[in-house]
């Protein structure tokens, strides 16, 4: 696992390095369209790059916001045609249309900042229809924020950027726990009061 990873990692800092600011929008897009590409490897690698000089901190942080931007609204319009027609007669659909009315822009700029979490809060922002333009401007806002750490991470540990992806692993893995959790509490609370 641990080469694959490493292979991964290579296959990213190749194509940064040799497409520049359209590889950055192009790796963050897909890793926001739910495809694995972790981003603490493509930011922290632009930093690194920024701090010897080869790119411009602002436009590493904006095409990797920018990049996050177009692969969530892939994943929300993928929730909002693809997924909806199947869920359009569940109780959790208006549930989560209630939700993210109130609650939604709130829930899509603090997920843009939390690892796993930030891939797939689009796809429920679909489903549930949340107005494209909020929807657009919060997953903008949050992505910045999270592009922004993640670089000016890499401007600061410079060569030794990679030192930080164990530990961004180890809290992935914890939010995965907690949702799996949070799945298995919801079916079986679903299993035990069906409507």
């Amino acid at each position: 696992m641990e080469q694959i990873l490493e292979w991964g990692a290579g296959v990213i800092i190749s194509i940064i390095s040799a497409t520049g600011y359209v590889g950055i929008a192009a790796l963050m897009a897909l890793e926001s369209a739910n495809i694995p590409i972790p981003s603490e490897i493509i930011m922290p690698f632009s930093g690194f790059l920024v701090s010897q000089g080869n790119f411009s901190f602002f436009w590493v942080v904006f095409w990797g916001a920018m990049g996050n931007l177009i692969g969530s609204l892939v994943s929300y319009y993928l929730g909002y045609f693809g997924a909806r027609p199947f869920l359009a007669a569940r109780a959790e659909l208006q549930a989560a249309e209630r939700f993210f009315q109130k609650y939604g822009s709130f829930a899509v700029l603090i997920s843009r900042v939390l690892p796993v979490v930030r891939t797939f809060i689009s796809l429920p922002a679909g489903i549930a229809r949340m107005n494209v333009l909020k929807f657009s401007l919060y997953t903008f806002a949050g992505s910045f924020l999270w592009s922004w750490a993640l670089t000016y991470v890499g401007v600061v540990a410079g060569e030794n950027w990679s030192f930080l992806e164990p530990y961004f692993r180890m809290f992935d893995w914890l939010i995965v726990i907690v949702l799996v959790i949070g799945v298995i509490w919801w079916m079986k609370r679903h299993a035990a009061n069906p409507k």
